[in-house]
């Protein structure tokens, strides 16, 4: 018999959890904490009412009502992709926010469009943390400036949804941009919060193959030379160029300041997907399906080296078109309508992904091992028609050694990790030294 999942410490303990934090937005006797090679957590902090942080939960349970979708979507894509009523590729038309993103900066631009000429009062999404730049922190941009200082993809765990309080007792209507999960998690608490609805102006996803822990950006960091995380001084995982390098500046003690980089393929390819949280492995929505729009990038072709970033604009929302067309036309955002077939092609392996699901789904449950509640987020289909039969066999089997090697047969500890203290300013400017270059 599977374990049973009655709160959301459970959904924690049994390795479901996306780390969202909307539990702790639902329910004040839940904080969010940080566990070193897992991600964010809740913890109990007082008495817990279990259906409110359950109803929020994206990691438990995610389902689809097509009937609310609008009536132009895209039929060929809906059973794999969810919603899509458009496909657009384009940028940003501010060069630096272009250039500081991990793309085409459409989501900072679409932000930047929403908070100018939509007048919202600001965007809700993460940025590195002061004093400990590999750690997040959810932030509240209400400017061009605020945007720019916090571009970039943050590969490291995030609880934006814990904040939701910000977007629910502004003065006005504002952005939320956040993962997949992140954008899920809202769409539920929406529904439970009528406030919160109303204040929801914009839903951006961000493309997400997974979320690696804080342990994956150490080891990062010490790949590139930086062995003590207190020496960071920045760190950065992509942007700067397109998809951009991974980038740390750290200083030790008193000497010079020095930078690193690695590549993109390194870094992400090589370690830091090595980390990333069990949910990851098991989650059907990659590509924002909950949101008003969601951006990613464009891979469905090679990127010549130093070519500005491209950004790849999925609506899934009558909201989402309406802002997307006003920001090209007001000059925010330029961008050219592509077909429907670029989605997939730019994110080769999601549509099989979902049938190796359902292939770790069966021996999951044959060892009672806990799995989320999916509802019309079809898996079966493609799992029949999108693997070679090594590859169906694999997803069942292969998922058995991953059952030990994860720990996923019994429910895992939740002890709360403190980082290093915080790095005090420095009183002398010292100049950067580029050390390593890794590739």
């Amino acid at each position: 018999m599977s374990r049973k999942i009655e709160n959301v410490l459970d959904v924690a303990k049994n390795q479901l959890c996306t780390g969202c934090g909307a539990c702790a937005f639902a329910d004040p006797s839940i904080q969010m904490i940080d566990v070193f090679d897992q991600g964010r957590r809740p913890a109990q902090n007082g008495p817990m009412d279990a259906t409110l942080g359950m109803a929020v939960c994206p990691g438990a349970s995610l389902s689809h009502d097509a009937t609310d979708w609008p009536a132009d979507t895209i039929p060929e894509l809906a059973k794999g992709w969810g919603p899509v009523l458009e496909l657009w590729e384009g940028f940003a038309t501010d060069e630096e926010l272009r250039f500081r993103a991990s793309s085409g900066g459409a989501a900072s631009g679409l932000a930047l469009f929403c908070l100018e000429q939509r007048k919202m009062e600001g965007v809700l999404h993460t940025g590195a943390q002061k004093g400990q730049p590999y750690l997040n922190e959810t932030v509240w941009s209400q400017s061009r400036e605020d945007l720019l200082a916090r571009t970039g993809s943050r590969y490291a765990p995030a609880s934006p949804c814990e904040k939701l309080g910000t977007l629910e007792n502004a003065q006005k209507p504002g952005v939320f941009i956040g993962k997949p999960c992140d954008v899920a998690a809202t769409h539920k608490a929406r529904k439970l919060r009528p406030a919160l609805d109303q204040k929801l102006g914009l839903t951006i996803a961000i493309f997400c193959a997974g979320t690696p822990s804080t342990k994956g950006t150490f080891e990062m960091m010490e790949a590139m030379g930086c062995k003590d995380p207190a020496q960071a001084l920045s760190v950065r995982y992509r942007g700067k160029g397109w998809p951009g390098m991974a980038e740390v500046v750290y200083q030790e003690g008193s000497q010079e300041k020095k930078s690193a980089q690695m590549t993109y393929a390194d870094s992400w390819g090589n370690i830091l997907q090595k980390r990333r949280q069990w949910r990851c492995y098991i989650c059907l929505d990659h590509t924002g399906e909950f949101a008003d729009l969601a951006v990613g990038d464009p891979w469905y072709r090679p990127i010549p080296k130093g070519e500005p970033g491209r950004s790849l604009i999925v609506v899934r929302s009558e909201r989402g078109r309406e802002i997307l067309h006003e920001a090209i036309a007001k000059g925010y955002i330029q961008a050219k309508r592509v077909e429907p077939a670029k989605l997939p092609a730019s994110q080769v392996g999601f549509q099989a992904l979902r049938g190796k699901i359902w292939g770790r789904r069966l021996m999951l449950k044959a060892m009672a091992v806990p799995f989320p509640k999916y509802r019309n987020m079809p898996m079966f289909r493609f799992w029949w028609k999108d693997l070679s039969l090594s590859e169906k066999l694999r997803s069942i089997f292969g998922t058995l050694k991953r059952i030990f090697v994860k720990k996923l047969h019994k429910e895992v500890s939740l002890k709360p990790w403190t980082p290093p203290p915080a790095r005090k300013p420095e009183s002398q400017s010292h100049p950067v030294t580029s050390s390593s270059s890794k590739s």
